[in-house]
């Protein structure tokens, strides 16, 4: 079928409408890799009451953003969205998907204008997380779109360097047989100046300690930058659920360390110490810009940074409060804390950087009652922002200043930074 897209939406698929039933209004179409305005020729693939999903199969007539993507594996790896739309049109339409989702979620006009902070479109990666399979064969990539069916991928222009020659030792390694059997996924994480490596590598709950040390002494002699490998016990399946989200990190399972078990980030004037399965931001030209905005402007006695994490947000605040009480990434943490201690304090301003699953009821409410007049919230998903945003702005905060971080280019994902007042 024939169809006209009319606009894309959040998770980077564009919005169409099948013609119109006997109520006047056609039922929506999902699909991906397309523009506003294009006409494009696409397939149904499942509908539901509501909606359809579909796929494309040809541009009828391109948008003059259309471009050719770099990347020999774009439509197929689940990992980028947007590689088909010019880096400049990519900013505007994120911009528009987040006003849009605060205006239909949140209820929110916004009457500030969202400042847009480009990145290095490609190469700006500082970790990168991939899955490994030993049966038929050897590989080494990422999941499909949409999938849980592995895509070869023997190097990534959104990736560092250091980190795109770490993916190359890592398949000379496996081509010759040396990679064990335990292991199923890894990460690289890349430092501020891409100079030094850090390789987590998760492997199956079998005894091959001393296979997967030989693996990681050989890894380390082939990429010297690399400095240490930390390993993660746990099955393929568990592993998965760890994983908060697509982006994160965060790793709870036994450890052990061959060489050095974390890195030294240096950002906005300090050196952050990252250990394995810790969580840091992910693009390597955006961190400092990132840090200087969230904490621009605010000064006082007290702040409370939530979800603190390695204490990124943590250090330059304490250059600006007397006391600053940082609260750990884990919701739980988050929520007990704002329930039963906070109510001790006189927070003067509070920084909140929870994961894609946004702060929730429980938390959002004890926010408000705390005596805050300043809060910075940063947000990975527009979704759960607008939904948290609904309470804070009831409880009397307003929107001050809003900022787009664009701290994934190629891909349908962005980072808010939303300043509040009351």
């Amino acid at each position: 079928m024939e169809l006209k897209i009319e606009k894309l939406v959040y998770g980077g698929d564009g919005l169409a409408r099948l013609s119109a039933d006997a109520h006047g209004r056609g039922k929506t179409v999902f699909l991906p890799y397309v523009l506003p305005g294009e006409r494009v020729e696409a397939s149904l693939l499942q509908g539901s009451t509501g909606f359809a999903r579909a796929r494309l199969n040809e541009v009828l007539s391109p948008a003059a953003e259309r471009i050719v993507p770099e990347c020999p594996y774009f439509g197929r790896c689940g990992g980028c969205q947007y590689q088909h739309i010019a880096y400049e049109a990519q900013l505007r339409y994120k911009a528009e998907i987040l006003r849009e989702t605060l205006r239909r979620t949140a209820k929110l006009e916004l009457g500030v204008e969202v400042q847009t902070h480009a990145s290095q479109p490609w190469r700006y990666r500082n970790r990168t997380r991939m899955h490994v399979r030993h049966s038929p064969d050897f590989a080494l990539g990422y999941f499909r779109a949409n999938s849980h069916e592995l895509l070869t991928v023997e190097s990534c222009p959104i990736s560092s360097p250091l980190i795109n020659q770490g993916i190359s030792a890592f398949w000379e390694l496996g081509r010759i047989g040396k990679v064990p059997s335990a292991v199923h996924g890894l990460q690289f994480f890349a430092n501020h100046n891409d100079q030094a490596m850090l390789l987590e590598l998760y492997v199956r709950p079998e005894d091959e300690r001393g296979k997967l040390t030989e693996f990681a002494r050989a890894v380390m002699a082939q990429v010297p930058a690399i400095t240490g490998a930390v390993l993660f016990v746990a099955s393929p399946v568990e592993d998965e659920s760890r994983q908060l989200a697509p982006l994160s990190a965060i790793h709870t399972g036994p450890s052990t360390a061959i060489g050095a078990d974390h890195l030294f980030y240096h950002a906005a004037g300090h050196d952050y110490r990252v250990s394995g399965g810790s969580f840091f931001q992910t693009n390597r030209h955006l961190v400092d810009e990132l840090l200087n905005v969230a904490t621009d402007g605010v000064q006082g006695q007290t702040a409370f940074d939530l979800y603190a994490g390695v204490g990124l947000f943590t250090v330059p605040l304490a250059r600006k409060f007397g006391t600053v009480i940082a609260v750990e990434a884990s919701p739980h943490a988050v929520g007990d804390f704002l329930q039963k201690q906070a109510k001790q304090y006189q927070p003067d301003f509070i920084l909140l950087d929870p994961p894609r699953s946004g702060l929730g009821e429980r938390a959002t409410t004890a926010l408000c009652r705390t005596a805050a007049k300043v809060v910075t919230f940063v947000s990975c998903d527009p979704a759960t922002l607008s939904r948290d945003l609904q309470l804070l702005l009831e409880s009397g905060f307003r929107v001050e200043q809003a900022h787009l971080f664009d701290l994934f280019p190629q891909t349908a994902h962005m980072e808010t930074v939303l300043r509040l007042v009351r």
